[in-house]
């Protein structure tokens, strides 16, 4: 009895493909100003199908009433990895960041990678008190014992 119900467990298991799912941040509709990286713009992604992140930039500039409005577009959704990446490249002769009417599409397999961009914070003092340099030291010295 016991060993039916493993077998059965195993086959659903390996039935299930193992069930990989990612959260993406998604906003289907372009914003104007708004990259869609607050928590209300993540949503869970279709469970084997959508296995990507899909994010587009693009720089605009509007005119309306003789008044031009100049901003960054974006649009994020979940992705099926082929159709994000044949996209993406695609559009990859239309991306060049800081230019008007640039349209950048990127594609990311991790959770929430779609979002904004984590600034780099390098605290020099930090690094010398527990990081690179007392790491490196040893080699450092190693290194040069040998050559002088």
């Amino acid at each position: 009895m016991r060993l039916l119900v493993l077998a059965t467990f195993w086959g659903c298991f390996w039935a299930t493909g193992f069930g990989l799912q990612i959260q993406c941040y998604q906003c289907e509709e372009f914003l104007l100003n708004n990259d869609c990286s607050s928590p209300e713009f993540i949503v869970n992604c279709t469970v084997n199908v959508q296995d990507m992140c899909q994010k587009e930039v693009i720089e605009k500039s509007y005119g309306k009433n003789w008044t031009t409005v100049a901003g960054i577009m974006y649009r994020k959704s979940c992705a099926s990895s082929g159709a994000c990446l044949i996209t993406s490249a695609g559009y990859q002769s239309f991306c060049a960041p800081g230019k008007l009417d640039s349209v950048c599409i990127s594609c990311c397999n991790t959770p929430l990678c779609n979002g904004p961009r984590l600034k780099k914070r390098v605290n020099s003092a930090a690094m010398l008190r527990g990081g690179i340099l007392p790491t490196m030291l040893p080699f450092m010295l190693a290194l040069l014992s040998t050559h002088c």
